[in-house]
């Protein structure tokens, strides 16, 4: 089994990618579902009509099989290499990815409320969720190129910079919109 570890490594890359590509999109949809909920009909059941078939797609035929196939992946990818779980650069990776799992399964609670028409948050609050997955990303990521350097401070500073700069651009965004829509 060893000796495909590079090509099993490289199916898990596709899938995690792929995986995230769901993750990053169906918040957008939320937003989306979120705002044409509160628009007169018939537009309202149009488009609400429409953005659930997307967004049921997504879940159902990219994100969820992305994900499942990521995972398993990459416990066989442990299982292959388990000395990397006494890393401390794996063992935080793989705290990431607890939290990746958790932003998945709570995105799948919203999706579902969506479906039944429950909209139990406004589509600001959905902006800053579809951010999550790009904080937990660029973390993956930086922690796993950098795995052997030894100054973390630089990466705790550089996320905490990220998320911040992310929250601004959110509300920027938003104060746009509302004079766009107040001209």
């Amino acid at each position: 089994m060893a000796q495909y570890y590079d090509y099993i490594k490289a199916l898990h890359l596709i899938f995690v990618i792929t995986w995230f590509a769901g993750l990053f999109y169906i918040p957008r949809l939320f937003v989306y579902q979120i705002e044409a909920y509160y628009k007169p009909s018939p537009e309202k059941d149009i488009l609400g009509k429409q953005l659930k078939l997307m967004s049921k797609r997504l879940w159902f035929i990219i994100t969820w099989p992305s994900g499942i196939l990521a995972i398993t992946l990459a416990l066989l990818l442990i299982a292959i290499r388990p000395f990397y779980l006494d890393e401390v650069w794996m063992q935080l990776k793989l705290g990431f990815v607890g939290l990746l799992i958790l932003y998945h399964l709570k995105s799948h609670q919203i999706f579902k409320q969506l479906q039944r028409d429950e909209v139990k948050y406004s589509s600001t609050f959905m902006r800053f969720w579809n951010e999550g997955a790009t904080i937990i990303l660029f973390s993956v990521v930086f922690l796993v190129i950098l795995r052997h350097q030894t100054n973390w401070i630089f990466g705790v500073v550089g996320i905490i910079s990220l998320s911040l700069f992310l929250m601004l651009g959110i509300k920027l965004y938003k104060r746009l919109r509302e004079g766009k829509n107040n001209s």
